[in-house]
């Protein structure tokens, strides 16, 4: 299983593929106290991406503000592997199948801004957090050793009821939610499918390849959407917004990933799939806090069952450690 959303509740593939890949270094020991508070505040942080995205929004397009992230974080990963020696040369072979999880993360990124531009963080960021159970759903079919147990059925039947609950509410929802949760929705498919099919090919592949490249990818054709369709690309973009463009792609995007990385070496998806309900919870009590946004009783036991759902499911992996 990923390491998942360890992007920030919210769509940071490349932490996505990160874990995926690096499964197949790490060791699975026991976590110490010191390193279960640092995974606690990773995901802390993790989890207010989408709010951080919305203060970007106030001051960029959607295309922009995506396109500028990923400008700052795909620099920031080529010189991680630059300077600790890491090898991105692409061998014969390896071309394709990056090109399609290249179309995959441009689609599922585009599709995310936009739809989050529409709706709130915190709506948001529950939907995204689906992403565990709609990969574990298409892993039962499209991967030979990871099937549905009674346990991960279970964690599935719930996250999805808390789906439920989010679409049920009819109070106080506007057509433009509506459309920014489906297009949020959409992404978060996007985005299980481009997991399962990094756990197809990862064996060909380390981890910075299958970070780096989606990504850098996807820069161009976010800049060239930002021009098409972005209207303005920005509008004036203050302090607030500058320092929201630097969370997501220092903060979370290098620091946090280089953090991360570090945990994933040394102990492994598994141990760190205990602390992933975190980063819902995070997103959704910010997105009330900060920006204000109504935390109903719809959301609040859409996320009880998300977040519940999200450890339920992972029992099985941590009861095999």
């Amino acid at each position: 299983m990923l390491g998942f959303v360890s992007a920030g509740a919210i769509e940071d593939a490349m932490f996505q593929r990160y874990n995926i890949v690096a499964q197949k270094v790490s060791t699975q020991n026991s976590l110490s106290l010191p390193a279960s508070v640092l995974a606690i505040f990773l995901c802390v942080l993790f989890g207010a991406n989408a709010v951080a995205i919305k203060f970007t929004l106030t001051g960029l397009g959607a295309f922009t503000a995506a396109a500028v992230r990923f400008n700052v974080a795909v620099v920031a990963i080529f010189l991680w592997a630059h300077f600790t020696h890491q090898s991105i040369r692409v061998r014969k072979g390896q071309a394709h199948p990056l090109l399609i999880l290249s179309i995959l993360f441009v689609a599922q990124i585009g599709l995310f801004y936009v739809g989050l531009s529409k709706t709130f963080a915190s709506r948001g960021v529950l939907i995204v957090n689906l992403v565990p159970f709609l990969v574990l759903l298409l892993s039962h079919f499209f991967t030979r050793d990871d099937r549905i147990t009674p346990g991960k059925l279970l964690g599935i039947l719930m996250g999805f009821s808390g789906l439920l609950f989010l679409f049920l509410q009819k109070r106080d929802i506007s057509n433009e939610l509506k459309t920014g949760d489906m297009l949020i929705f959409c992404a978060t498919l996007l985005w299980a499918c481009g997991g399962v099919y990094t756990k197809r090919i990862n064996q060909n592949y380390n981890p910075f390849q299958i970070t780096f490249y989606p990504i850098l990818f996807a820069v161009p054709f976010l800049y060239a959407c930002a021009f098409l369709f972005d209207k303005p690309m920005m509008n004036a973009p203050g302090g607030r917004v500058l320092a929201a463009i630097l969370y997501q792609g220092l903060i979370t995007g290098s620091l946090g990933f280089v953090a991360w990385n570090a945990l994933l070496q040394r102990y492994g998806a598994v141990c760190l799939h205990t602390f992933i309900f975190i980063m819902p919870v995070v997103g959704v009590l910010l997105g009330g806090l900060m920006l204000k946004e109504p935390i109903t009783g719809n959301i609040l036991m859409a996320l009880a069952l998300i977040g519940t759902g999200i450890f339920v499911s992972q029992l099985d992996h941590l009861q095999k450690r």
